[in-house]
């Protein structure tokens, strides 16, 4: 079951400006937040005032940058959280299968990344952007990948 709303994704957005000035919003190609511009992009085509919520929620829990992988699906379940917590007020259904769904794609992203290319074994993440293999002692660099192509580049 996708995520349901009563009001308008235009009526939400103006509500939304009105409760927190702070954070400003934005049309833009996919829901995004901004840290470095303090805006909620949101898509224009789209009404999805669940993703809103998620995005607005990275801002107000002054979401910007991660050292490790797994600190960026940490701060998506925390802004999972944080919507479902302001869902109730602006009248927004959330399901649990909409989150799960969203997890899940950060999840498969860090699987990915953390995959040796050399034997497909599990790695360990020891600085930014670089994993290394305990199976195989291998060493490879990932690029940021949350919206492109993941590509894995071995060190050796």
């Amino acid at each position: 079951m996708d995520a349901t709303t009563m009001p308008s994704t235009v009526s939400l957005i103006q509500r939304l400006k009105d409760d927190f000035p702070q954070v400003a919003f934005a049309p833009g190609a996919e829901y995004m937040w901004s840290p470095d511009d303090q805006t909620v992009y949101y898509a224009e085509n789209a009404d999805s005032p669940a993703f809103l919520l998620h995005e607005l929620s990275h801002g107000l829990l002054g979401h910007a940058d991660y050292e490790r992988d797994i600190e960026l699906v940490a701060m998506e379940r925390a802004a999972w959280d944080k919507a479902l917590g302001l869902s109730t007020e602006y009248n927004v259904t959330i399901t649990d299968e909409l989150v799960e769904n969203a997890l899940d794609s950060y999840r498969d992203w860090l699987h990915a990344r953390s995959t040796c290319p050399r034997c497909e074994a599990t790695g360990v993440q020891i600085k930014k952007q670089v994993y290394s293999c305990p199976a195989c002692s291998n060493t490879w660099r990932v690029n940021e990948a949350r919206i492109c192509a993941l590509r894995r580049y071995s060190e050796h």
